[in-house]
């Protein structure tokens, strides 16, 4: 009888240290992740996560990242300091506030945290429209659904997708890190940065550089860096562009003369079904007088 109270104990004392860990939700709230000299820390995010920190950390905090747990390690104390977790396949970042103290006398060490999404997410841009339906209506839904799933229609988003990833390439080349949208299904794709694009805009003096590209539900957008190469002001409009587009949005709307903070901007070129590549016109082609006729080569 006696061996059994204390297995039932040892068991109970076990299950208890298996569940300290503390809970935290990221609703786009900084989370506060207190740490003591000396004690090592896990944080659990269950994400493959990219992780920032301000160099002013380099040798006072280690940091490890393996299989969606997060190893941290102070090796003196460290002022409030914020390090950004960034997700790698949706591109959303999580924030999170460190500080590290000296820790008292025989002072138990801190129990790993756990970093888990809120309850009511809100609602995100470019999400896929799925209105709330009866549950009476919703068993016979299914069955019609079972039986033509084949031929179900193309699922709608909220917002239309260029509008999507062109405002997703804007953020990712001018806003801050932390402040870019997270949108589900979207992906940076490979594009050669010497890609000719001598014909994109054929009758303007610009030069034109590949900058990024990504991809989303059938969809390309590849950011095109454009400079004013003359001393006039250029008024950039969209009809103007040779290719193969579904939409095409300028950053700016005109260029300052050459030499000018102004004379660059951002193209944000929007192809269905292919990249950039496919969508632009021959080389050949391109060789368009912008006084009428066609240059001799």
């Amino acid at each position: 009888m006696r061996p059994l109270i204390y297995g039932l104990i040892l068991m109970t004392s076990l299950t208890g240290y298996a569940q300290a860990v503390e809970i935290q939700r990221w609703e786009r709230i900084p989370l506060a992740v207190p740490l003591i000299v000396g004690q090592e820390r896990i944080v659990f995010v269950d994400q493959n996560v990219r992780i920032g920190h301000p160099r002013t950390l380099v040798g006072r905090l280690r940091v490890q990242s393996t299989g969606g747990a997060i190893y941290l390690l102070a090796n003196e104390p460290i002022e409030p300091t914020r390090l950004q977790l960034q997700n790698v396949t949706s591109g959303e970042v999580m924030l999170v506030d460190i500080a590290a103290s000296i820790g008292k006398a025989n002072q138990a060490a801190l129990e790993p945290v756990r970093i888990v999404a809120g309850e009511q997410q809100s609602s995100r841009y470019g999400q896929i429209n799925t209105p709330q339906k009866s549950t009476q209506n919703r068993s016979h839904e299914e069955s019609v659904v079972q039986e033509s799933s084949e031929d179900s229609p193309t699922v709608r988003r909220e917002t239309p997708i260029p509008v999507v990833i062109t405002r997703y390439a804007a953020q990712m080349l001018y806003a801050p890190l932390r402040t870019v949208e997270p949108v589900a299904g979207i992906s940076q794709v490979n594009l050669n940065r010497r890609l000719d694009l001598s014909t994109l805009l054929p009758t303007l003096p610009v030069e034109a550089t590949a900058l990024g590209a990504w991809r989303m539900d059938g969809y390309w957008v590849t950011a095109v860096k454009l400079r004013n190469t003359s001393t006039q002001h250029l008024t950039l409009d969209p009809r103007e562009l040779m290719g193969d587009f579904v939409a095409a949005t300028f950053q700016h709307p005109y260029l300052g003369v050459k030499g000018n903070a102004s004379d660059t901007t951002t193209a944000y070129l929007v192809t269905r079904g292919h990249g950039l590549a496919e969508s632009l016109l021959p080389s050949r082609v391109g060789q368009i007088d912008p006084k009428g006729g066609r240059r001799e080569e």
